[in-house]
């Protein structure tokens, strides 16, 4: 009889270098998103610093997980899923959750972030059914079809330069406004427009 622990653990026997990677890249994310919960919460404001560490070290693991991956020439066949699912965490909910928790709390607020997260997830599900395709048969993908998730970064580094400078109250430059019953922060509408650049058809050469 077969030992059923032995069995549990085929899974994690199965994964490469990369794959832990990028299990490091969506634990980096999930810290910064706890983080940003303590920061609503008002148990931990101070750390909430690290959250703009926490989300470029998920940046460089994403990097690095294909890095090592084509210099090892070691894959897994739950690879290239693993690291959808992690930069969903990393660089769609946790940006979307930073965004909450720096002051972006009205109804509007909230439904630009919730649809700069189906953005995310859209554009990476669609990546991951059409990659085949757009390889060309060749196991090498020539290009991104929408700006890839990861460019959220950005919207992170504003954000971060914001808090280090003290600034966030007014968060940012653009002030707070009652559209209807609502509350509105136009800083959202860049969340917006970086999840409709996700869905694009615009065509980015990869590196």
């Amino acid at each position: 009889m077969k030992d059923p622990s032995k069995k549990s653990m085929s899974m994690i026997r199965s994964f490469v270098l990369a794959d832990f990677i990028t299990l490091a890249n969506a634990g980096f994310g999930m810290a910064a998103i706890f983080l940003c919960l303590h920061h609503v919460t008002g148990s931990a404001s101070t750390r909430l610093w690290a959250v703009f560490i926490l989300l470029p070290l998920a940046l460089v693991c994403d990097v690095l997980d294909g890095f090592v991956a084509h210099r090892l020439k070691r894959t897994s066949l739950l690879g290239a899923d693993l690291d959808s699912l992690a930069d969903i965490v990393s660089f769609g909910v946790a940006p979307a959750v930073l965004g909450f928790a720096l002051g972006l709390q009205g109804m509007w607020d909230a439904l630009i972030l919730i649809y700069f997260v189906a953005c995310g997830i859209s554009r990476l599900a669609r990546f991951n059914v059409t990659a085949e395709a757009l390889s060309g048969g060749t196991g090498k993908v020539k290009y991104y079809e929408g700006t890839p998730i990861p460019t959220s970064i950005v919207i992170v580094i504003i954000l971060g330069i914001a808090f280090w400078q003290g600034r966030i109250d007014h968060l940012l430059p653009f002030g707070a406004y009652r559209v209807g019953p609502w509350i509105f922060h136009p800083f959202t509408l860049l969340y917006a427009a970086s999840g409709s650049a996700m869905i694009s058809t615009f065509r980015i050469p990869k590196p």
